[in-house]
């Protein structure tokens, strides 16, 4: 790693010693064939149904890159700033492991397609950092060792093997634990949020290496660092390099020597154990693919990725707190996923002017009803135009915001559109003047004690009495008409 610009925070440092930590985070383009081949890149079948000539090494056979693959790195680089490379070169990769059948990995080295770009990213205390990114270059996957299905063997599964991976290298500019997770997390909104990849982080789409180093406070030369291979949970990624932190530290000051290799997170006994030496670039023998020539990007390429690129979450995030009006935390919230920000503005489509209702609603019940079903937003039961149905309702006065909640949950199960269970359950409000009066009527006759109390100055009896209103109502009354009438009865007008 080299050095950086950025200068570590003052709280950043433990007990005289700096922290110094660099993401490699590998992100699975989602593409449905592979980089070099036409082998499908779809998860979850069975062994070695999925592979193509390419992806077994035979002999004679001939990588050809995936096009969709380039745009989408392309789409990255473009999110970030960066620099996208007119000529960008594949390279073999040499080393041996069982699931690698070329005995090479395709990757690039020298010329990565996207370099050079920086990302803003929010810390929970509300501190905004800039984070530079070296380069994102495209590599192939490769396969995967079983060895839990098999007694005294390793079983090999070639699905993997060839899927386009896009690389992404922060440069050496985390101080902590806490701002490398709060990076990787910007890292899988960002590539969510474009449809590069789709963030699954159960299914290996999205995993990270960690390379840590610590170093003297006052040195701005970077320690020794170690690799932590293949973290793919963000609590885990964080707990890894707070342990190899506190491990170095531990070792510098009784005076160890940090040795430079790749190390295993085991989130059983929370700690990082010694995985291989740590391979420097010259060991994997670097030399460019003689089967593939040079990526050309031209302008005319970068222009159409461009035209394609949706609105990114930070422009949208700014809109929402400068055009809409939202509260800061809403605003965020809405776009840490862009599926959420899509629902939230497909029901303000149908409600302008109520961004606060729409986020209330989609932020509140719509999420929590997600959360118990554990389902994704735009697998809602309650689709938007559905929500922005109920809310027109209660912005027109046929249904209260607390009734809504009983049409919402409704709604959810299944009983039909708002408009059907309002019907069906006889929710209207009831915003009458003459029923309203004929309620609170009753009620004054049937707590005269109470009564006598608030006309001799216990005045926070009103909500007593809205109680008993609604209550009789079955909290069909217009609130607001029902404050008002009830205000002018109790004072015996």
């Amino acid at each position: 790693m080299s050095t950086a610009s950025r200068i570590p925070p003052p709280e950043s440092q433990l007990s005289g010693w700096q922290p110094v930590i660099g993401l490699e985070i590998h992100a699975q383009l989602s593409t449905q064939s592979k980089l070099f081949s036409g082998a499908s890149t779809a998860y979850g079948a069975e062994p070695n149904t999925h592979t193509g000539l390419v992806d077994i090494a035979l002999p004679g056979t001939l990588p050809v890159p995936n096009r969709a693959a380039l745009d989408k790195a392309i789409r990255f680089g473009l999110a970030i700033g960066a620099r996208i490379a007119p000529h960008s070169v594949f390279a073999r990769k040499n080393y041996f492991y069982p699931d690698l059948p070329k005995g090479y990995q395709i990757s690039q080295y020298e010329l990565p397609v996207v370099a050079d770009g920086t990302l803003a990213v929010r810390l929970d205390d509300g501190r905004v950092i800039e984070v530079a990114i070296e380069r994102a270059h495209l590599e192939e996957d490769a396969g995967k060792s079983l060895h839990e299905e098999f007694h005294g063997a390793t079983g090999i599964d070639l699905n993997r093997a060839g899927t386009p991976l896009l690389e992404i290298v922060s440069k050496p500019v985390l101080y902590s634990a806490a701002e490398a997770v709060a990076y990787m997390r910007a890292v899988h909104t960002l590539v969510r949020w474009l449809g590069v990849c789709d963030g699954n982080m159960q299914e290996g789409s999205f995993r990270c290496d960690a390379n840590v180093s610590v170093r003297p406070a006052a040195s701005d030369k970077l320690g020794t660092r170690t690799e932590i291979k293949n973290v793919n949970s963000f609590r885990f990624v964080e707990k890894a390099i707070e342990y190899e932190i506190e491990r170095q530290i531990r070792a510098l000051e009784n005076g160890e020597k940090i040795v430079q290799e790749t190390r295993l997170y085991d989130p059983t006994r929370h700690q990082t154990r010694p995985m291989r030496g740590k391979e420097n670039a010259n060991d994997y023998r670097y030399f460019p693919d003689p089967d593939l020539p040079p990526l050309a990007v031209t302008a005319d390429d970068i222009a159409a990725v461009k035209a394609a690129m949706p609105e990114l979450p930070e422009a949208r995030r700014v809109r929402y707190i400068d055009a809409l009006g939202l509260p800061e935390i809403d605003a965020t919230q809405l776009c840490a996923d862009r599926a959420t920000a899509d629902y939230f503005e497909a029901v303000l489509a149908a409600l302008p002017g109520e961004a606060k209702l729409a986020a209330n609603w989609t932020l509140g019940e719509v999420s929590a009803a997600l959360n118990d079903a554990a389902l994704t937003i735009d697998a809602s039961r309650v689709p938007a135009s559905a929500l922005a149905q109920l809310l027109t309702r209660v912005r027109e006065g046929v249904i209260s915001g607390k009734i809504a909640k009983d049409v919402f949950a409704a709604m959810w199960t299944g009983e039909g559109s708002a408009d059907e269970v309002i019907e069906k359950r006889g929710l209207k409000q009831i915003s009458d003047s003459g029923a309203l009066a004929a309620a609170i009527d009753a009620v004054l006759a049937e707590y005269p004690t109470q009564l006598a109390d608030f006309r001799g100055g216990n005045e926070k009896l009103l909500q007593f009495f809205v109680g008993q209103v609604m209550k009789r109502t079955r909290g069909q009354a217009n609130p607001q008409q029902l404050n008002a009438l009830l205000r002018e009865k109790l004072k015996g007008e």
